[in-house]
């Protein structure tokens, strides 16, 4: 397929189009706007329903609903928008529902601004709803990945009925960059007998979609079900990217549009002769701690540096994975504002040095 010129937002939600996409519940708020315009336009076209909804906790309820039919579902917004939705994302991974759900981030709390952001990152890994639940959590570093992330996140969300976020920001929503839609690997997706379709075959048990359970013992069965499901998640879906850790004597941690950014700072420090390489999660739940607690028994690392776009959010579960083998620093930014190359070197000196 031929690479087309695509607005972030627009490319993603030509991605769920492509990947058979055919309800999309939502509410404006920027940076995302133009995924529910383009969905507004695109979706009659190929037979489907865009519905902007009175709110965001009533169009992440139209998710449950179209989701426990059977239909492929998605739904965006944006930080305070997606903090609407978490009472019924944790209903719909109570229910064990397929979703897909984006979240291009702006810098917080509150109202905050609508500057990039990747504060939500706690929101995102941790269960921002009530409950223990997980949902699969993808971080794009190109409009590129955001699409085959798009694609291959129904795929997921159908193979193990869980919601799937992909958590982009500002900069990955708003910035235009050539793209291709191709079909993901395929997978051997099992048929969604459990949908709420009627029930016009006696032979069959009724299908019921719910996540209210009064017996105690009935719930905690359901929970252990539900970390059964994630366990085999985190075995099979954890993806990483390592890049230049061969001869490396710091390792820096990034995600998303950052880890774009901390790729020029490590040219630059390699031309200064400071060894530095690249872990970056590509899921951030699962999170791919065993690579950084390979990269810590690694001969020759020194310490480990988090770059983010928060106060340090994702540097938590770095820390985790290291295992106190090793010193992690931190450098982040916050309130829309971003890190430079410049500011990644200078860390990356004082490292050197000691300080």
């Amino acid at each position: 397929m031929a690479r087309k010129l695509m607005k972030g937002n627009e490319a993603v939600a030509e991605a769920a189009i492509q990947a058979g996409c055919r309800y999309f519940f939502g509410y404006p708020i920027t940076p995302q706007n133009e995924i529910p315009e383009y969905m507004a336009r695109r979706l009659p076209e190929v037979g489907g329903c865009f519905l902007q909804a009175e709110s965001e906790i009533s169009a992440i309820n139209m998710v449950y609903g179209a989701s426990g039919a059977g239909a492929r579902v998605m739904t965006s917004s944006s930080s305070p928008g997606i903090s609407l939705k978490q009472e019924g994302i944790s209903y719909i991974a109570g229910a064990e529902l397929p979703c897909v759900i984006v979240n291009m981030v702006r810098g917080g709390p509150g109202l905050g601004g609508i500057q990039p952001g990747q504060s939500d990152y706690f929101q995102a890994t941790k269960g921002g709803g009530h409950g223990d639940y997980r949902i699969v959590v993808l971080a794009p570093a190109s409009i590129q990945e955001a699409v085959d992330m798009v694609m291959e996140g129904f795929d997921i969300a159908d193979q193990y009925r869980i919601p799937v976020l992909l958590l982009g920001d500002g900069m990955i929503g708003q910035m235009m960059e050539p793209v291709e839609f191709n079909p993901p690997p395929k997978r051997d997706l099992p048929p969604k007998t459990w949908a709420s379709t009627g029930w016009s075959d006696k032979r069959r048990p009724r299908a019921v979609i719910n996540s209210l359970y009064i017996d105690p013992n009935e719930l905690e069965a359901m929970n252990l079900k539900l970390q059964g499901k994630y366990k085999t998640i985190a075995e099979n879906e954890t993806r990483v990217e390592e890049y230049l850790l061969d001869d490396a004597q710091y390792i820096i941690a990034a995600y998303g549009t950052i880890s774009r950014i901390v790729r020029s700072a490590l040219a630059s420090a390699r031309s200064e002769g400071i060894r530095a390489g690249l872990i970056r999660p590509k899921t951030l739940w699962p999170f791919p701690s065993a690579a950084f607690e390979n990269a810590a028994a690694r001969e020759g690392v020194e310490a480990f540096l988090t770059v983010e776009m928060s106060s340090g959010q994702m540097h938590e579960d770095v820390r985790l994975g290291v295992n106190g083998k090793k010193p992690v620093h931190f450098l982040g930014r916050m309130g829309g504002n971003v890190p430079s190359p410049e500011s990644v070197v200078e860390k990356l000196r004082e490292m050197k040095e000691g300080k």
